[in-house]
């Protein structure tokens, strides 16, 4: 089979290297493994990236504006705040059974131990997406700390993607757990439940 055709634009560049971030780490990626995808000499993935660092930073936010951002739309509207908080869930979810890449490039920076690269990509990458849910966090649940709340509700959508091949080992496991929209179901439950619960006990 022919090798795909690149036109080297930096939107090429960062879509490969997302590939390869998502499957290797940082560490586990060379600039040269980068342009061999692409089909050029090392020295030309300089003309749009002053280094590998960059590169990273520039790949996971370009993968997140194209995957997640859209989504923001849910958070930002107007109406009910638990319809949003809802619909919001239900996409990302199934936009996470959809994108392996994505899922695991998350995974990956999750597990980094790189502080300074963590704190660029909060502060680039994370940061609008984190406070649109932090205030929508404030609209379904007033006067609970929003931070540990918003992380809550990742978590619990994320999980289930991350322990996707060990689960279906486990006892009582059903193929049905697999469902996107079975999984978000069960997450807009558990905060509906929760919240509820909580909110009657202020």
């Amino acid at each position: 089979m022919a090798k795909q055709a690149f036109t080297n634009t930096r939107e090429e560049i960062l879509g490969l290297s997302v590939s390869l971030f998502a499957a290797r780490g940082f560490d586990g990626v060379s600039m040269r493994d980068i342009a061999q995808g692409v089909g050029v000499a090392p020295a030309g993935l300089y003309h749009y990236f002053s280094d590998k660092e960059q590169l990273c930073l520039d790949a996971v936010g370009y993968a997140f504006k194209e995957k997640v951002e859209p989504l923001t739309f849910f958070l930002n509207g107007a109406g009910d705040p638990w319809g949003r908080l809802e619909a919001f869930i239900t996409q990302l979810t199934r936009m996470l059974a959809k994108e392996k890449d994505f899922r695991r490039l998350i995974q990956w920076v999750l597990l980094d131990s790189n502080e300074q690269r963590l704190q660029s990509l909060a502060d680039r990458v994370f940061r609008d997406l984190f406070n649109a849910l932090r205030n929508l966090a404030g609209e379904v649940a007033p006067g609970h700390d929003p931070q540990p709340l918003v992380i809550s509700m990742i978590g619990l959508v994320i999980y289930p993607f991350e322990t996707q091949a060990v689960r279906r080992f486990l006892p009582g496991y059903q193929l049905q757990h697999e469902d996107p929209k079975a999984i978000a179901r069960h997450v807009v439950a558990l905060l509906r439940n929760g919240l509820g619960e909580a909110n009657e006990e202020k």
